[in-house]
């Protein structure tokens, strides 16, 4: 299944997305302006799928949101979390050898408020704020059961769906600060969508992920490479903390980032970074 947010007619409505990716259907919920979190803790609760309202709507009719247009709380993002990415940024944003193995993933947060939609803009902060703006092609996971002290043997039972986000990045920034949240956070740094599919419809350690800008592929990774794959990230990111239904976690980007390149190629005004994920679907968007 796959669920969506988006307005048409001037109202917000939440619904199904057929499984060709190119229909939609409104469900009769309240409070559609909140994106698909009502639904997904409806259905953790056991309650059914609303029921359908109106007829199909063609997606391209639409303006498609982010599925969760304010996540519960701060998005749970991971870094380093590819060897060949980490490998790119060895010196760089990681001072430690690329090749050692780590006994724990980079966990950083991305405020909540800075998701924006799969084709909305992207807004550059300006030249006295950073002038190292880069992109970063992520699948994330949507918690659905809550939990504490998830054990990676049951940390599957624990996941709705999953979506596309990109982790946005000003490397600048990034690097000034002893913490990550900042340069990860400017408003609209988190497109994401174009909807959430169900943990059923997808293999999680064999997942194609890739990233476009103005149409040249940057990057093109699979989750059987990440280094923590996603029961352990849910175990690491669960000790002493519950995790909640509508939680996502960010589970890190493959290599290819502007930041990896000789000489680096960050984004300016006018680019358009395109991400896609196998089985979801993809997001684009214009950076200005």
């Amino acid at each position: 299944m796959r669920l969506a947010s988006w307005s048409w007619g001037g109202q917000p409505h939440v619904g199904t997305v057929s499984s060709d990716g190119q229909e939609l259907t409104a469900l009769d919920v309240s409070r559609a302006d909140r994106g698909v979190l009502p639904v997904l803790q409806g259905l953790v609760r056991g309650e059914a799928l609303p029921a359908s309202k109106g007829t199909r709507l063609p997606v391209s009719a639409v303006q498609l949101h982010a599925p969760m247009r304010k996540p519960l709380r701060s998005l749970i993002c991971v870094g380093r979390n590819y060897r060949a990415h980490a490998a790119e940024l060895a010196g760089s944003v990681f001072t430690s050898n690329a090749n050692d193995q780590m006994q724990w993933p980079i966990v950083f947060t991305k405020l909540a408020e800075c998701v924006v939609g799969p084709h909305d803009d992207v807004l550059l902060p300006g030249a006295q704020i950073s002038e190292q703006i880069d992109y970063e092609s992520e699948l994330a996971v949507v918690i659905g059961k809550g939990g504490k002290n998830i054990s990676a043997a049951r940390a599957m039972e624990h996941v709705f769906g999953y979506t596309v986000v990109n982790d946005v990045t000003a490397r600048d920034v990034q690097m000034r600060h002893s913490q990550w949240d900042l340069g990860k956070s400017f408003d609209t740094f988190c497109p994401m969508g174009p909807w959430i599919v169900t943990a059923d419809e997808l293999q999680h350690d064999n997942i194609r992920v890739r990233g476009w800008v103005n149409g040249e592929l940057r990057q093109d990774g699979n989750t059987k490479d990440l280094i923590f794959n996603i029961p352990n990230l849910i175990e690491t990111c669960s000790r002493g903390i519950t995790l909640m239904p509508g939680d996502v976690i960010a589970t890190g980007t493959p290599a290819g980032v502007g930041m990896g390149m000789k000489p680096p190629r960050y984004l300016k005004s006018g680019d358009v970074v395109r991400v896609e994920i196998d089985g979801i679907g993809a997001i684009e968007n214009r950076f200005v």
